[in-house]
């Protein structure tokens, strides 16, 4: 009898090279920044990153967004390396992606396009589905020509010319019905959820706020006591979960959003606006920001800007440093009367920072650690308690 074969059923990684455009008045550790983030999506796609290529220009090339020189540099690496994926880190425009593949003759990828692929893959529920199929088939209606290429390989272009139009126009045509209809499905879906809150009844909403991967739904699970899904990837949640937590003798509701991101894609957001109803319609946001992270301070202004398209800047907010066990201080220049020191920060010192004095209300925790969780805690109470008492004067509830 012959040896068995064994054959490896993983799905193999896609190795990937990333490349960005670095603008006038963009610094060289902001460049870095950007593409370490486009490298974790692909990551959390299920890629990996060989190479990163940037290339520093007055505006990106409108025909092949790097120069002809770099993108011969990046053909060379592709062929020599066997690269399956080329991602970039802005979104292309259609002649753009057909110039590109033209050349380098691998599967391109933009921002836009990596994130809408992460989002598919993460969706679970028919709300979160048919917002990433609507922003998917947005994405693709420019881009149509693309699927097209091959009738361009064949010699003569008599008897062609026909097929190959209706085509792309049947094409056009299908997926402009498809798209009206998952807008109807959404509205329905939106109806639903209106029901839903409405039936939620007199409880102060709270919603968890952020950057992507900051903590959100860790914090959620310590407040709530429950399981929701929380993962050291970006984009873990996806749908709103809303949870009722009880603090001391006062319930209230605390609902957890799909993370925020920059260059976030234009369609998502449209798609994804019925989704962060729950944040338009808080009394209280609660704003958890990654203070390990070394650029939170851009990542707060993103979610900032997120919050004023949605209209919801002006709420009550409570900003909650996350990930203090984690935070290196950049040689404590932030600190205020303090002497010289070279020591992990205390929640003292952490009060005397820039972040405590230009966010009030502030905490500093460590959900995994679960450092300062109890302050947290009292906090959030007497904000909800603040709240309730002057909206239900005569509520029981607290007597």
């Amino acid at each position: 009898m012959g040896k068995q074969k064994f054959y490896d059923t993983a799905p193999k990684q896609e190795r990937a090279i990333l490349v960005g455009v670095a603008l006038p008045g963009e610094k060289a550790e902001q460049t870095k920044e950007y593409l370490d983030e486009l490298a974790f999506l692909v990551n959390t796609a299920g890629g990996v990153v060989e190479k990163t290529f940037t290339q520093r220009m007055q505006k990106p090339d409108r025909a092949t967004f790097v120069g002809t020189g770099k993108l011969e540099e990046i053909q060379t690496y592709v062929k020599a390396e066997e690269i399956d994926l080329v991602v970039f880190d802005d979104e292309l425009s259609p002649s753009q992606l057909r110039n590109i593949e033209k050349e380098l003759k691998v599967k391109i990828l933009d921002r836009s396009n990596l994130i809408l692929d992460i989002f598919a893959g993460r969706a679970q529920t028919a709300q979160a589905k048919t917002q990433v199929e609507l922003a998917q088939l947005q994405y693709l209606l420019p881009r149509l020509t693309r699927m097209w290429t091959h009738l361009e390989r064949q010699k003569g272009g008599i008897g062609m010319r026909g097929p190959g139009e209706s085509q792309i126009e049947s094409d056009r045509r299908m997926i402009l019905e498809k798209i009206t209809l998952l807008k109807e499905r959404l509205k329905l879906i939106d109806r639903q959820n209106e029901t839903q809150r409405k039936n939620r009844g007199q409880l102060i909403r709270v919603a968890l706020v952020g950057y992507t991967n900051v903590g959100k739904s860790t914090i959620m699970n310590m407040l709530s006591k429950s399981e929701v899904f929380a993962e050291n990837k970006l984009f873990a949640t996806l749908d709103t979960t809303v949870r009722k937590v009880v603090i001391e003798n006062l319930p209230f509701l605390l609902s957890d959003t799909v993370g925020f991101i920059r260059k976030l894609p234009h369609h998502l957001v449209e798609c994804f606006k019925s989704t962060l109803d729950e944040v338009r319609e808080a009394d209280i946001l609660v704003h958890v920001v990654d203070i390990s992270h070394p650029n939170f301070e851009d990542q707060i202004h993103t979610v900032n800007e997120t919050l004023k398209d949605l209209g919801a800047r002006d709420k009550e907010t409570i900003m909650v440093f996350n990930k203090i066990d984690a935070y290196v201080a950049p040689q404590q220049e932030d600190l205020v009367d303090v002497d010289e020191q070279r020591e992990p920060l205390t929640l003292a010192d952490f009060q005397k920072t820039w972040m405590a004095h230009n966010n009030a209300p502030a905490i500093f925790i460590s959900a995994t650690q679960k450092e300062n969780l109890e302050e947290f805690r009292n906090l959030l109470y007497d904000k909800v308690k603040e709240i309730h008492t002057t909206r239900y004067p005569y509520d029981k509830l607290l007597y």
